[in-house]
């Protein structure tokens, strides 16, 4: 209930429910939609597969299409002339770069092994991939210029940090440019552990590096005894000079202002670059751009890592109590976001009586940046046992120790976030606690949201999320802002569904029209409420199998339906026989199965059909093969309305 709908002609309307008609003596379920003004629309069950979901909340609601106006057809039309435009420019970009002059870093079998012995882990497949991909990008006489996408935590720096280790192996130098100055400190230390005993020198050069070893520094790119320096928009300024800069690192681009993407720009122009990103990609976009954008996305987690557990509960100071304090008894550290600068004196406070026996310190955005920056420094180092933020800690931190995170009033805030939020924990094989408290009462909005940042638990889970409501931040960051409208206009899928498209024929690949099979049978088939009381469970029901892409998927929900709620009765069995005929007439290419008085018609979209005529003719009822359309007819005289459905299985099974 509440969803936002999307249908193929009609646009987007909302999801109010099931409702039971009987039409033609023949009872269905039909899902009732809400659009513009009083406009209402009912469309049976088994048109489910038309349909596509908007990320929308009631919380931020997508605007309704109008019934009988032509208003969704020209949004869908101009999000399909924008996905053009972006595909013909990102195309041409991908020409020009492939055409553009650039060094070669190719193997150093004696070097490349040196800093694997470093690495105490086994590398997952996706990173094997990536890895793969950025050092083939290396070998290239072209600019490399790719994104390594994932999870936080999931390895995008050790795939960076080999990718440096090549560059530096050839006597090049290489710059990898952070947002703030507590990750370029984090990953000088990371840097320096991993290459320690080999011949490369790393520095760090941030708001923390003193003037004299900054000018010391400045001395040693410039003459190429620094190999790899890692720092902030300082990295940027123009007294920084290179001997021979050969790859550029930039993590999280999206972060820095328009004069500083301009300058990476400039420097990325003759090297290699590599962007790291935390914002998964959803698959479906994933697949869409690779071949224009060089692009790694890494999905599987770090052996040993364990999910996160993840509390939803009304707000309860035993509860916060007991999450810090199990917490410090296993020597680790917590997070508590607050999310309101004029009430987080007053919230510490409360905790310190709540808690006396943990220390704590507080940051929020309208501290100076520097202040910040050094109260984190001192949380990671352990001058505090709880750091009391708002969601300035969304992105960017990585302290081992800290694996219990409390969010107050976890219902104000947006998926995307949450999930940011919760990502903050559980970087290491500590089992690792997220509470999100709510109040007693949640709009309906909240609720989902809530439910869904604790359903998508599994680790990985974020490219799921990237799906449901990260899409829009995470693809502006991707295709750039001026796409934001059109997606939010007509959804991420339909948008990807677009560009696809766009990209195909623009390589000249011919595209293929979206099939769907229609079913009209005078046959009462439906969920019933008597069998399946629950309403959600219907929906939810009716929604997987609408979803289901092949029979083994379709009998696994069949049994799992039956398992729960006991033998099937007719009208059920009915309707998963009419979910098995569909998925059977899509993979035949059949466009529509309809009834009449006196036949049933089964339409193909091809006019010439290839099926056996001597096993047709053995079939127990009579078949016409007719040429408009290109189909047969069976005559239904005779014919057990029970077995309907077979029998049209039973005549597909014989085209090829």
């Amino acid at each position: 209930m509440g969803d936002y709908l999307i249908h193929p002609e009609h646009g987007i309307g909302q999801y109010l429910g099931l409702e039971t008609r009987e039409v033609l003596g023949a009872k269905r379920d039909y899902l009732v939609l809400q659009y513009a003004g009083e406009g209402k629309m009912y469309l049976p069950v088994e048109q489910l597969p038309l349909l596509k979901r908007h990320p929308g909340t009631t919380d931020d609601p997508p605007a309704l299409s109008s019934l009988g106006k032509s208003e969704w057809k020209r949004t869908r039309e101009k999000a399909q002339r924008d996905a053009e435009e972006l595909a013909q420019r990102m195309l041409v970009m991908h020409a020009k770069r492939e055409a553009t002059p650039g060094r070669a870093f190719g193997p150093l079998p004696e070097w490349d092994s040196l800093v694997e012995q470093n690495f105490p882990f086994e590398l997952t497949p996706d990173q094997h991939k990536a890895l793969e991909e950025t050092l083939r990008d290396l070998e290239a006489p072209r600019p490399m210029e790719r994104l390594i996408s994932g999870d936080v935590g999931f390895g995008k720096t050790e795939v960076a940090l080999r990718a440096a280790h090549r560059v530096v192996g050839h006597g090049a130098q290489v710059a990898v440019l952070v947002p703030t100055t507590l990750l370029a400190e984090q990953h000088t230390q990371t840097f320096r552990k991993r290459l320690e005993g080999l011949p490369v020198r790393v520095a760090g050069l941030s708001r923390f590096t003193s003037e004299k070893e900054a000018s010391e520094i400045l001395r040693g790119l410039a003459s190429g005894s620094v190999d790899i320096v890692i720092g902030t928009h300082r990295l940027l300024s123009p007294d920084v000079r290179f001997k021979d800069l050969g790859l550029l690192v930039v993590d999280e681009e999206h972060r820095f202002g328009v004069a500083q993407k301009e300058r990476i720009r400039e420097l990325k122009e003759a090297v290699d670059t590599l962007f790291l990103s935390a914002t998964p990609i959803p698959r479906t976009l994933y697949s869409a751009l690779v071949g224009l954008r060089d692009l790694s996305s890494i999905q599987t987690a770090p052996p040993g890592r364990k999910p996160i557990q993840t509390v939803l509960a009304p707000y309860d100071p035993a509860l916060v109590r007991q999450g810090i304090m199990d917490e410090l008894e296993r020597g680790g550290k917590a997070f508590y976001v607050h999310d309101r600068v004029a009430t987080i004196l007053a919230r510490r406070q409360y905790l310190e009586a709540l808690v006396p026996e943990a220390r704590i310190g507080v940051v929020h955005g309208q501290m100076h940046e520097a202040e910040v920056e050094e109260t984190m420094l001192a949380f990671a180092e352990g001058a505090f046992d709880v750091l009391l933020a708002t969601t300035i800690i969304e992105s960017g931190l990585d302290i081992p120790e800290a694996n219990t995170i409390l969010v107050e009033r976890a219902d104000k805030l947006g998926l995307a976030a949450l999930y940011q939020l919760r990502g903050r924990v559980g970087r290491r094989q500590e089992e690792a606690y997220a509470y999100l408290f709510h109040p007693l009462r949640l709009t309906e909005g909240a609720e989902r949201r809530l439910a869904a940042i604790a359903d998508l638990s599994d680790l990985g889970s974020g490219h799921l999320l990237a799906e449901k409501d990260m899409e829009i931040r995470g693809v502006g960051n991707l295709l750039g802002p001026e796409q934001h409208g059109h997606i939010r206009a007509v959804s991420l899928e339909i948008y990807t569904e677009l560009l696809s498209e766009a990209i195909r024929k623009l390589k000249g690949e011919k595209v293929e029209p979206e099939h769907h099979v229609t079913l009209d049978l005078q046959l009462s088939a439906r969920l019933t409420l008597e069998y399946i009381p629950s309403p959600e469970a219907r929906s939810r029901f009716y929604g997987r199998l609408a979803e289901t892409r092949n029979l083994a998927q379709l009998s696994r929900i069949a049994r799992e339906i039956k398992e729960r709620y006991g033998p099937a009765p007719e009208e059920v069995e009915n309707f998963l026989a009419l979910s098995k005929l569909r998925l059977v007439a899509q993979s035949k290419g059949v466009v529509s199965i309809t009834e009449d008085m006196l036949h049933l018609q089964i339409a193909f979209e091809t006019a010439r059909l290839d099926y056996d005529a001597k096993a047709l003719r053995a079939l127990p009822f009579r078949v016409e093969p007719t040429q408009y359309p290109p189909g047969f007819r069976i005559p239904k005289k005779g014919l057990d309305p029970k077995q309907l459905v077979e029998t049209l299985n039973e005549l597909l099974y014989l085209v090829d």
